[in-house]
């Protein structure tokens, strides 16, 4: 699926630079251009496959829509709101603030590579978890990368995916971005489960500030998420980013999900796609 994607997409690389290359001619007189015999005809690139980078999108104008409005609220609101964090706390507290949250995310993973059968992830998960727990003080310091515990990263979404679920239309949602159907459901799934183990063992219970206390966790969850993230709505440079992220997202997120075979791609014959 790989090859094909990159082939194809070379192809409409090659389509793009040579509509490029005649509108950049259609400037120049005639007879400025040299007299050589053309390398290429147009010939060469009709036919060109388009659809390889189609994606099953029924809500398009919904999505168009919200990816806008994500695009003021990142700018408007949330991007100011990361910046003065980044500027007002140190760099170390920055980095100590997103391995805790990652240690509490390895939770996710852990569950999900579970029900997953994956035997391999589930162990280095929680050999993570453990590690960093204990010798990172509580997630904040990441030791177990340095003993060669990687992170790996499992969602709702990608269990459905590997049990045989479609990734079904795509949907971009407010604030979250790209998703699809099958992703937003998996979401919703992860995020009940981490407000169960949230409620069982919140460690603030007693508090008369609990509310408060838990705001504020949550609030700077959501920032520090943010701030490990690069990307910024229409910074790409390219004239129908909407189309592209579209492609990308649905690619890496078929990428996740068969990686390593799944027992419906198994029973199908598939290939395994490996890490």
């Amino acid at each position: 699926m790989i090859t094909v994607a990159v082939n194809r997409a070379n192809r409409l690389f090659l389509s793009l630079l040579v509509a490029g290359l005649l509108a950049g001619c259609a400037t120049v007189k005639p007879s400025a251009l040299p007299e050589v015999p053309p390398r290429h005809t147009l010939a060469e690139f009709t036919g060109v496959d388009q659809q390889f980078a189609y994606v099953y999108d029924p809500w398009v104008r919904f999505n168009r829509s919200m990816y806008n409005f994500n695009y003021y609220f990142d700018k408007y609101l949330f991007l100011p709101v990361v910046h003065g964090y980044e500027f007002v706390t140190p760099v170390f507290v920055q980095h100590g603030v997103s391995n805790f949250y990652n240690n509490i995310g390895e939770v996710r993973t852990l569950t999900n590579a579970l029900l997953q059968l994956k035997g391999k992830d589930t162990a280095v998960t929680l050999g993570r978890f453990l590690t960093n727990s204990t010798l990172g003080l509580g997630g904040l310091f990441d030791p177990a990368t340095k003993f060669g515990l990687q992170r790996r990263y499992e969602d709702f979404g990608q269990t459905l995916g590997y049990w045989g679920a479609g990734s079904g239309p795509y949907l971009v949602l407010p604030v979250f971005g790209p998703s699809s159907a099958r992703d937003a459901g998996g979401l919703a799934i992860d995020s009940g489960i981490t407000y169960g183990l949230w409620t069982v063992a919140d460690p603030f219970s007693n508090s008369d500030d609990d509310f408060t206390i838990s705001a504020g966790i949550t609030t700077l969850e959501a920032i520090d998420a943010r701030h490990q993230q690069s990307f910024s709505y229409y910074d790409s440079g390219y004239p129908f980013e909407y189309y592209v992220v579209r492609f990308l997202y649905h690619e890496k997120r078929e990428l996740d999900v068969n990686k390593p075979t799944s027992p419906a791609a198994a029973a199908q014959g598939e290939p395994a796609i490996m890490p």
